[in-house]
């Protein structure tokens, strides 16, 4: 077994969460999220990223909203919807619990 596809599927599980808290943050470009999650060592491509802020955003989770660019198309910025900030609540609550619980089995 090897041990990077383990570490690709928790990394997985917990980067809505870490996308929804820099979006939190301060509205996002996609670039600006990857970047940020680049030198949090939470590696992903924009071929992971458009798909999930769109499903985020179908789900009524974010929404976006275009500012033209001096160097290039216009581009989209990502905020939070107020069922956004409840959902981001919940995962917060569920990612304390769980830290403890694992903490606690680990420690």
């Amino acid at each position: 077994m090897k041990i990077e596809n383990t570490k690709a599927q928790m990394r997985k599980g917990i980067l809505e969460y870490c996308i929804l808290a820099i979006i939190e943050k301060k509205e996002s470009y996609p670039s600006d999220i990857i970047e940020e999650l680049k030198s949090s060592k939470m590696i992903v491509v924009e071929g992971t990223l458009y798909p999930l802020l769109t499903r985020l955003k179908n789900a009524g989770i974010l929404s976006y909203r275009w500012e033209e660019s001096t160097s290039g198309p216009p581009r989209k910025y990502y905020s939070l919807t107020s069922d956004g900030k409840s959902f981001l609540g919940e995962l917060t609550t569920t990612w304390s619990d769980l830290h403890k619980a694992v903490s606690k089995i680990t420690k």
